[in-house]
């Protein structure tokens, strides 16, 4: 391993796997380090990537992986954990990304760090039990998410078999069945209508909380969907295999597979030092190109403004990134 990069990526999920790849191909030396932890890893089959589709999610980031290792410029960490990143108290020629003129407004006039005069970021890491310092010249953050589910008991027994997160994901599975979806937040009538495309039979279960207002019941039931606003006791079924949300009071509602809308917290822990720009959500503000509000560090997949997305749209938005991060360590002015 070397102790100086063009990029440290925090995150091996298709964000971070994708941006490694596209910056070692421009030569750049980087370092990616994975906790091998993914948000996604109750989840047995992966939809909607192209040449990819039904994949295992593992063996997704196992290929791409493997792919990333051939070059020698990059090196790879599984089961590692960075502790923290600051800028460099050291006489480097800059953050190796652009000064900016505004969040929002796409164009941005590189700095100039080039790969042999590495300033920029100081990270900390540990894999293996072994403490490691390095040094880059830029950071990109491809942490994700974490989740927390609904309180019911054996939820995580279904989860990733036949209760999703993800519409776009796993909607095409659910159709023409009668299906559920439970959740408590206040996005929660307008993922039912988005859940009702791929299904005529869905119930709406809010587990007792007031998630959904008068208007937006009478919204769904004006589109055929049922609200079930009462205390959810537990899931039914068996081996992964939904079969009904059982309430308090005892009644079983049929349904043979759904959807949870999970509440979303962003890993930010590594790079809580930095302060960097987030929004009510707590995920990352950034311009149209990945870039954060502090100079030198970027941004990609769910942990960013919007949130979470398809595996193939996060994997689009750390190409994206290492794109305009390769011309920022140029000095370039970028117009993407």
């Amino acid at each position: 391993m070397n102790n100086e990069y063009d990029a440290l990526i925090i995150g091996g999920g298709p964000a971070g796997l994708s941006a490694a790849l596209n910056l070692v191909r421009a030569r750049r030396r980087v370092l990616l380090v994975d906790t091998g932890r993914p948000r996604n890893a109750a989840t047995l089959i992966a939809h909607g990537f192209i040449t990819r589709d039904g994949i295992p999610p593992h063996e997704l980031r196992k290929l791409a992986r493997e792919e990333l290792e051939r070059y020698p410029d990059a090196d790879v960490i599984v089961r590692g954990t960075v502790s923290g990143v600051c800028p460099s108290t050291s006489s480097g020629t800059g953050t190796g990304s652009g000064t900016g003129t505004g969040l929002g407004t796409g164009e941005s006039i590189g700095t100039g760090a080039r790969s042999d005069d590495v300033g920029g970021f100081v990270a900390e890491f540990t894999t293996a039990g072994v403490a490691r310092t390095v040094r880059a010249a830029s950071v990109v953050v491809a942490t994700g998410l974490r989740e927390t589910l609904p309180a019911l008991p054996s939820i995580r027994a279904y989860y990733g078999m036949s209760l999703f997160s993800c519409v776009a994901c796993d909607g095409y599975e659910q159709g023409g069945k009668p299906i559920a979806l439970i959740g408590e937040t206040p996005d929660l009538a307008t993922r039912a209508l988005l859940v009702a495309q791929w299904s005529s039979n869905l119930t709406v279960f809010t587990n007792g909380t007031d998630a959904i207002d008068a208007p937006d019941e009478a919204e769904l039931a004006s589109r055929g969907i049922a609200l079930e606003r009462r205390l959810i006791d537990d899931l039914e079924g068996d081996h992964g295999v939904l079969t009904g949300i059982r309430l308090q009071d005892g009644l079983v509602i049929p349904a043979s597979g759904g959807f949870v809308r999970p509440q979303w917290h962003p890993v930010l822990d590594a790079v809580d030092a930095l302060a960097l720009e987030t929004d009510a959500s707590g995920l990352l503000v950034t311009d149209r190109d990945g870039r954060t509000s502090l100079p030198g560090v970027y941004a990609a997949g769910d942990v960013a403004v919007p949130g979470p997305q398809q595996l193939i749209v996060a994997a689009g938005a750390g190409a994206r990134v290492a794109a305009v991060l390769n011309q920022d360590l140029l000095g370039l002015v970028t117009a993407h």
